[in-house]
């Protein structure tokens, strides 16, 4: 499509008029309007309005609120219902209900109580998005498409029916293409698992043991594929009739049951659901590092500015009840969503629900529907922000690293975690977290990619590793880049199967080291200590004893690996245990760059010590406000830079200014306060 066609939207908000009556639409438009609001996505709970018998569609309720919206100069995003299949559609084919991991199936209600390869809801689900495609396919101001919402968004298991399982027979043939080989890639031969025919292959559903890793890995992969293959679905009807619409998908940050990068080529914009305070029952939530987090990994699936789907406007609440945005938080998130690369902000909801399960899942308008203090800071937000926003539309964040991020290292771990208090996610937000506090920018980029215009990249936990992956970290390391890899590096192959090899396996080069020996720690730590050097500069010995405490630099725990160095340099450590004296930090120079391996999983004091071990080698001024409430982020186009300065605290604090955003040395940030400077990129 041609993204110029998308007209210039800063603020909408999600909005269900087939809750209410009709009488009170123009009173919550007018309300709207005077707020600021310039776009409502709705229709995507309403399949039931839409058809509410089988093959009988009535629109014209949708028709009347479209018209209305329009005359006060509101656009609309329309969500295709595919989330709630309506009871008659359920009624029609029982077997539509999704079957859980013990081979039962699940009940109407709720949402997504469905089937992704069910071939009736599938063709219900084809006939439905035609017609409405077709309805406003010549409607400028219904500017786009959400597809579903929040696909695999089922808080358990995906579907593990027959008809899954026939799917999944079927992806392994293509995949595999004979049965042999995939009994010698899978190691089949354990356990007497060998099969005859790929119709003899289970979905992953409860037995006596534990399944196949190489199964459970593969069934994560297929189920992925589902899921991305149910969107396209739909997305090629649209485009098909409507090419020049927008077509989105609200996605949920780090979310992990299918792959969205995948899921990004069929999206002309990645949209984002954030719930700061969700259910952290103290202020402030979420911690802000990793809402940026999720921000920043939005933005890295396309490349691009993403749109806020969902932006929280109040309270959290199912059965329990989240926290109440202090005054100042609704405005702090709108604008730290901005400065990691949002170029859009839709807030759910507009008014509290009076019936079903989202009674508590509060909106801008109490259950009351009369304005209030939620309705008034965020119609000063809008007020204050959107020419910001429309100055800076289309520009990006600036990056100076980037995180190695894969969902098959993920679904791996998954399947096989080693240590209850570690995870594949548990490692990319850690380096993400030492990257923030450092101030540091980040891009995620996903395997392949390329890397070279990064100066710091991390790699963590190639767990399933391969010689091409390994060739391409070493040309980025000769090239002059430095890499960061972590424990359980070359330990599988990419069928889920461990290597015969000593560990690092293939990065054994790169690295240069061998882990001939590890130690999964429960309950333990070890303390780590600062290796002597014999390639520091004499400054940045100074400042590592400065930093230590008679050499002690913080705790390694989790995980421990005994690293023989291979031409590698012990940067940390182990202070106890049975690996006392042992690297459990190297750096490697390799080429024109330095590869470092982090054999353990660092504390806070240790990851802030090694991160400034690391900015110092890339040259990166490294923030001394490490851990501390305010944030900085950077936008920036062709012709402006934007700084956001951003007190997450609800106390009052001190922020340092850099020089060459204005006279002003310091700024007083009130609690959860964001200021805005802008210079042109002639000053740079």
């Amino acid at each position: 499509m041609n993204k110029t066609a998308i007209p210039p939207i800063s603020f909408g908000v999600d909005y269900y008029p087939e809750h209410w009556p009709k009488e009170r639409w123009a009173k919550d438009i007018r309300l709207m309007k005077e707020m600021g609001i310039q776009a409502v996505r709705m229709g995507e709970f309403s399949w039931s309005r839409f058809e509410p018998e089988p093959g009988v569609y009535q629109f014209g309720w949708l028709d009347e609120i479209i018209e209305m919206l329009k005359q006060a100069g509101i656009y609309t995003i329309l969500g295709t219902p595919t989330a709630a299949p309506p009871a008659w559609l359920i009624g029609e084919d029982p077997e539509i209900l999704p079957m859980d991991s013990r081979g039962e199936r699940k009940g109407f209600g709720g949402r997504h109580h469905d089937c992704m390869s069910n071939h009736h809801y599938r063709s219900a689900i084809r006939l439905l998005v035609e017609r409405m495609a077709g309805q406003y396919k010549d409607e400028p101001w219904v500017i786009g498409w959400q597809i579903d919402n929040e696909l695999g968004n089922s808080h358990e298991d995906l579907c593990m029916c027959p008809s899954c399982e026939r799917s999944f027979q079927r992806w392994l043939k293509v995949k595999y293409k004979n049965v042999s080989e995939l009994n010698a890639a899978w190691g089949t031969v354990f356990w007497s698992q060998e099969y005859n025919d790929f119709s003899q292959i289970p979905a992953p559903r409860t037995v006596p043991t534990m399944h196949s890793p190489s199964l459970e890995l593969d069934w994560k992969r297929f189920t992925s594929d589902l899921v991305n293959d149910f969107l396209k679905m739909q997305a090629d009807i649209i485009r098909e009739i409507s090419p020049d619409k927008m077509i989105t998908h609200n996605l949920m940050g780090f979310y992990d049951k299918t792959d969205y990068f995948e899921m990004a080529e069929n999206l002309d914009i990645a949209g984002n659901d954030q719930y700061p305070t969700g259910y952290y029952f103290e202020q402030p939530g979420q911690p802000a590092w990793e809402v940026a987090a999720c921000y920043d990994f939005i933005r890295s699936v396309k490349k691009q500015p993403f749109w806020m789907l969902e932006m929280q406007a109040g309270a959290t609440g199912g059965k329990l009840i989240g926290r109440t945005p202090q005054p100042g938080q609704l405005n702090l998130w709108t604008s730290q969503s901005v400065a990691h690369g949002a170029d859009a902000i839709v807030y759910f909801r507009w008014r509290n629900c009076l019936y079903g399960t989202e009674q508590y899942w509060h909106g801008i308008l109490p259950h009351s529907g009369v304005p209030g203090r939620t309705y008034r800071e965020l119609q000063e937000t809008i007020r204050t922000l959107k020419p910001v926003m429309e100055e800076m539309k289309g520009s990006m964040p600036v990056r100076q690293a980037a995180i190695l991020f894969s969902y098959e290292q993920d679904w791996a771990l998954q399947v096989q975690p080693h240590h209850p208090e570690y995870s594949y996610l548990y490692q990319v937000q850690q380096f993400y977290r030492w990257c923030y506090e450092a101030g540091i920018a980040v891009d995620f980029i996903r395997e392949g990619e390329p890397m070279e215009t990064y100066p710091l990249v991390f790699a963590p936990l190639q767990y399933l590793s391969s010689p091409e992956q390994a060739e391409r970290l070493e040309r980025y390391v000769e090239s002059g880049g430095n890499l960061v890899m972590s424990v359980r590096s070359g330990v599988k192959d990419r069928c889920n199967a461990c290597l015969p090899d000593i560990l690092p396996g293939p990065f054994r080069k790169l690295l240069g080291i061998t882990v001939p020996e590890y130690d999964c720690m429960w309950a333990e730590e070890s303390g780590l200590a600062a290796a002597p050097r014999a390639g520091d500069k004499q400054e940045n010995r100074k400042e590592q004893d400065r930093e230590s405490r008679e050499g002690s630099v913080g705790k390694g725990a989790i995980w421990c690996d005994c690293i023989c160095p291979e031409g590698a340099e012990p940067v940390l450590l182990y202070e106890t245990g049975m690996y006392k004296g042992k690297p459990a930090v190297t750096v490697h120079t390799y080429g024109s760059g330095k590869a470092w391996y982090i054999g353990c999983v660092p504390d806070e004091a240790a990851g802030e010590w090694i991160m400034k071990q690391v900015g110092r080698e890339c040259g990166f001024m490294i923030r001394n406000t490490w851990g501390g409430p305010v944030e900085y982020a950077v936008r920036q186009n062709d012709r402006e830079a934007f700084l956001f300065v951003m007190n997450h605290s609800g106390r009052e604090q001190t922020a340092d200014i850099p020089e060459e955003w204005g006279a002003q040395s310091q700024c007083c940030l009130q609690p959860y306060e964001v200021k805005i400077w802008k210079r042109g990129r002639d000053h740079e």
